[in-house]
């Protein structure tokens, strides 16, 4: 029962020691326990602080990500597009470069059968013309033996050509 009622004597020292532990407390301890109360929030809200500007900034990176994604798609499908159209136009012209050899060679060709053709007709008219004056040279040389038969030809084509001119 001595501690459930204690003596004023025990009550006094008791809160004479309680006052000069808070005051050397509050003198020396709460101020440094204060204080770095104060420098861990401190160190919270900047590291908060920082985190908040992290987020800000990863989220303009996957921002920039999002527009550099889309610009390389954009790019390459313009490069397809390019690389396309590239190959239809070699195609065109590499047709269009074909049909005009193939052209050229037909023309060359056509201009070289003519040649051979023309160059066919004068031989076959010459080797006709030396023939028929072959024959003719013949007949005339068999029909011409007598002088009678001679003057008689040439008065006939003589009557000829004066019936032509008239």
């Amino acid at each position: 029962m001595f501690l459930l009622t204690p003596d004023l004597g025990l009550l006094c020292w008791m809160v004479l020691c309680f006052g000069i532990l808070v005051f050397i407390l509050g003198k020396f301890a709460w101020p440094m326990i204060t204080g770095m109360i104060e420098e861990r929030s401190n160190y919270i809200e900047e590291s908060l602080k920082k985190a908040d500007e992290a987020n800000a900034a990863l989220a303009n990176l996957k921002e920039e990500n999002a527009k550099l994604l889309a610009e390389a798609k954009n790019e390459r499908l313009e490069m397809l597009k390019e690389a396309s159209r590239l190959k239809d136009q070699m195609i065109s012209d590499a047709k269009t470069q074909a049909i005009a050899e193939a052209n050229k060679i037909m023309e060359s060709a056509k201009e070289s059968i003519q040649l051979e053709k023309d160059n066919a007709i004068k031989d076959i008219r010459t080797q006709v013309a030396e023939l028929s004056v072959t024959i003719a040279e013949k007949i005339l040389r068999g029909e011409l033996k007598d002088a009678e038969a001679q003057t008689a030809m040439i008065n006939k084509y003589l009557d000829e050509v004066n019936v032509a001119k008239s």
